[in-house]
């Protein structure tokens, strides 16, 4: 058995890839590693195929090593997992510190679009909420459809909608079909089948990134099952289907809108229930909180400079000094 040097400089034995191993490493043995990695598992509720995956260890590989029946030298592993929990520790600390986002505050933003749901959904028509972004419409969707049964929600983008059937696929996926069938025809068929009579609400998010085929067949599937549409997207879906160089059948599309809700920017309401929903209600923070929601990410950005905000007081008493430190942070000043 030959010697091998530490970072540290200190000598050890160097094992034969034959025999599981506990070869000391900066932390410990392997031994210590896996009894932290387990402790944490258990204490944090978290999978052996989470930790492997966020540790950059492979998943088979990972069990050999946690079950102690890794024949390989397991330096290179036991220290990845070191990585991963001083990681993991910090992340906690820096959670325990931060108070926890809310997954949803009521506003009378948030109002105005679960009124648009709602009714898209009760009515069997189509809506479409469109502005500025950060105002909350994806996390109003969310609570609309925590809510409310048939409710599903596709959220588009450029890799995943950029055609019929990729759009279908989704649509699909939200309605819980795991086997696709091929082709677009059978995906619009078998959609329809899932939705009619369902009296259920399809909700597109981030709906500027349909193409207009894909915004065409979504007034199709409303058309053939009569549930609920609601677009949700900043100003270039609105513009999509109204502008002059739109494609003709979007028509058909634009003159079924029901309800159309614009969205510019957060008013001293909305941001007044974002404050006091987590405990700020001082004139001078609620003040400068009004100067960053008139700024681009609106509530968004309100939210994170409160909770970051909240974090620098550490528990005492919160003050226009923090929120002002606060935004200056995520703004790199």
């Amino acid at each position: 058995m030959t010697k091998t040097q530490t970072q540290t400089g200190n000598t050890e034995p160097e094992t034969t890839p034959s025999t599981p191993s506990t070869t000391p490493r900066e932390g410990g043995t392997a031994d210590t590693v896996i009894d932290e990695v387990r402790t944490v598992m258990a204490r944090d509720g978290i999978s052996q195929n989470q930790v492997a995956k966020e540790s950059g260890v492979k998943q088979t590989t990972f069990n050999l090593f946690i079950n102690g029946k890794y024949g390989a030298d397991p330096k290179n592993i036991a220290a990845k997992l070191e990585k991963w929990l001083a990681s993991h520790r910090a992340k906690s600390d820096a959670t325990r510190a931060m108070p926890p986002a809310r997954p949803w505050t009521s506003t009378p933003t948030s109002e105005r679009i679960l009124a648009a749901l709602g009714y898209a959904q009760m009515a069997g028509d189509i809506t479409i909420v469109y502005g500025a972004a950060g105002l909350g419409k994806t996390v109003t969707a969310r609570e609309y459809a925590r809510r409310f049964p048939n409710v599903w929600t596709v959220t588009a983008s450029a890799a995943r909608t950029c055609s019929v059937s990729m759009t279908l696929e989704e649509v699909l996926l939200a309605l819980g079909v795991r086997e696709l069938p091929s082709g677009a025809a059978r995906m619009a068929r078998e959609a329809v089948r899932k939705m009619e009579g369902s009296n259920g609400l399809l909700i597109i998010d981030e709906a500027q990134n349909l193409c207009v085929s894909a915004l065409d067949e979504i007034r199709s599937l409303h058309d053939a099952t009569g549930v609920g549409v609601a677009f949700l997207g900043n100003e270039v879906v609105y513009a999509r289907m109204t502008g002059g160089s739109r494609a003709a059948y979007l028509d058909r599309l634009f003159s079924r809108i029901g309800k159309r809700v614009k969205l510019l920017r957060p008013d001293a309401d909305d941001i007044a229930a974002v404050a006091a929903a987590h405990g700020v209600r001082d004139a001078a923070s609620l003040r400068l909180l009004a100067e960053i929601g008139a700024r681009p990410g609106g509530l968004r950005s309100v939210v994170k400079t409160v909770r970051l905000a909240l974090m620098m007081a550490q528990d005492g008493p919160l003050d226009a000094g923090h929120i002002r430190a606060a935004h200056r942070d995520l703004e790199g000043c």
